[in-house]
């Protein structure tokens, strides 16, 4: 545990995390339905950002994309956004500088995850390891205290290794009641077909 946070305080952003090919993942109520794309099309990843100082620069998100079903009607199951950030001088992606994590989709309800958020007023990550478990169909639910607001976005990391950190993305906190009405009960829409299309349509306009 305290590798993964060494390494998260290094390296991830407030509320989204790198997947692959410069796209990174998050909740679409991390930021609210219906101001998701106009706020994040004007934000930034700044990696390792702390205390005025940015190690690994600037990178300025281009394209958000949710999922159809989240636009239409805002439904928990589908509470996912892809974000693609620019690239940096000479094709450079953000991987190539912090690692990425890797996407999981179609795993079973029940895994051993690190689950890490970042609570409005700290400048250091919260992380907690535990079992998920089904919440009905769609949704994964993970209990561990301290998941107070700002942490909505946080990924659900399965199968982290202990020698670099990095793991597989398998949901974010979000989905049923936004993520969660008490700091500690999280929840996460569960990744299937549609997460892993809606992230194929990301990952080619990276």
């Amino acid at each position: 545990m305290p590798h993964l946070l060494a390494r998260l305080a290094a390296l991830a952003a407030a509320i989204v995390i790198a997947v692959t090919l410069g796209v990174a993942l998050t909740s679409a109520t991390a930021q609210g339905a219906a101001r998701l794309a106009f706020r994040l099309a004007a934000a930034a990843n700044v990696p390792g950002y702390h205390n005025g100082r940015a190690p690994y620069g600037s990178w300025k998100v281009t394209r958000v994309f949710v999922d159809q079903a989240w636009a239409a009607s805002a439904d928990a199951n589908d509470d996912v956004a892809f974000l693609v950030v620019e690239q940096g001088r000479r094709g450079r992606r953000i991987q190539n500088l912090t690692g990425a994590e890797r996407l999981g989709t179609g795993w079973p309800a029940v895994q051993v995850v690190q689950v890490i958020g970042y609570p409005v007023g700290q400048s250091w990550p919260i992380a907690c390891q535990g079992v998920t478990r089904a919440f009905g169909r769609n949704q994964l639910e993970f209990d561990c205290g301290g998941y107070t607001n700002g942490t909505s976005g946080g990924p659900f990391l399965a199968r982290v290794s202990s020698v670099s950190g990095l793991g597989v993305v398998i949901g974010v906190i979000g989905g049923y009641e936004q993520g969660g009405d008490t700091p500690s009960v999280s929840y996460s829409p569960r990744f299937g077909r549609a997460v892993a299309a809606l992230y194929r349509v990301a990952a080619g306009q990276s």
